[in-house]
């Protein structure tokens, strides 16, 4: 099998690292601008997005771990992801339960803004990553990480015209909702990939140009 790519892995490129602590710093910092706007303004839409960047910066920084360790290691890396996505999935879940008793109605107009800046960071990580989107459950988690959150964001965007249309906080917390099961579903397709890993005993190759999707699971269907 010729691979155009080298093994990730193994021996990972200087770029490989550079992309993932780029987008590391990108996620750090949408992290702490959606956090506090949405705290300011009572977005839980805005809040699910921000522990959606502050998730995807713990994927990236232990996928910079992992590179460098034994597949037993990569194996316990990703399994951590997919655990604390399952967790923020549900802090999500609660924090916008409790927005339908509240009944806070969000500023649409922001929501939408501070959506297109998360929207346009996503989009640079997305490209940064674009490369590198096949190989083993570390590394394919920190490609499934970015491309759900560009899908996060254009809900984010749609959600705050709809909260302008209507006068309602319900597009505000539908979309919540709707990004606590997107943790949900990525956590379960990193620790099944994981889990087969294990049991195939390695891990799939990296970053070859005629190797299928590693885990359908993790295609968006």
């Amino acid at each position: 099998m010729a691979c155009c790519e080298p093994e990730l892995e193994r021996g990972a490129p200087p770029a490989y690292r550079r992309a993932l602590i780029a987008v590391l710093l990108i996620n750090l910092s949408m992290f702490f601008v959606e956090a506090l706007i949405g705290l300011v303004i009572g977005s839980r839409s805005l809040r699910a997005d921000a522990l959606d960047f502050l998730g995807d910066a713990a994927t990236y920084g232990l996928t910079l771990w992992a590179l460098g360790q034994s597949l037993a290691w990569r194996w316990r890396a990703a399994r951590i992801k997919g655990w604390s996505l399952l967790v923020l999935g549900v802090l999500v879940l609660v924090d916008s339960l409790w927005a339908l008793a509240a009944g806070v109605v969000p500023s649409g107009g922001l929501i939408s803004t501070v959506g297109v800046v998360a929207l346009v960071a996503n989009g640079l990580s997305l490209l940064l990553l674009l490369r590198y989107r096949q190989g083993d459950a570390n590394i394919r988690s920190a490609w499934l990480c970015t491309r759900n959150d560009v899908i996060a964001n254009l809900s984010v965007i749609v959600a705050g015209a709809l909260v302008m249309l209507t006068g309602s906080h319900w597009p505000d917390v539908l979309v919540a909702l709707a990004i606590a099961g997107l943790f949900t579903h990525s956590a379960l397709a990193i620790l099944r990939q994981t889990r087969e890993e294990e049991r195939a005993g390695r891990a799939p190759p990296a970053g070859c140009c005629d190797a299928p999707d590693v885990g359908s699971d993790c295609r968006g269907r």
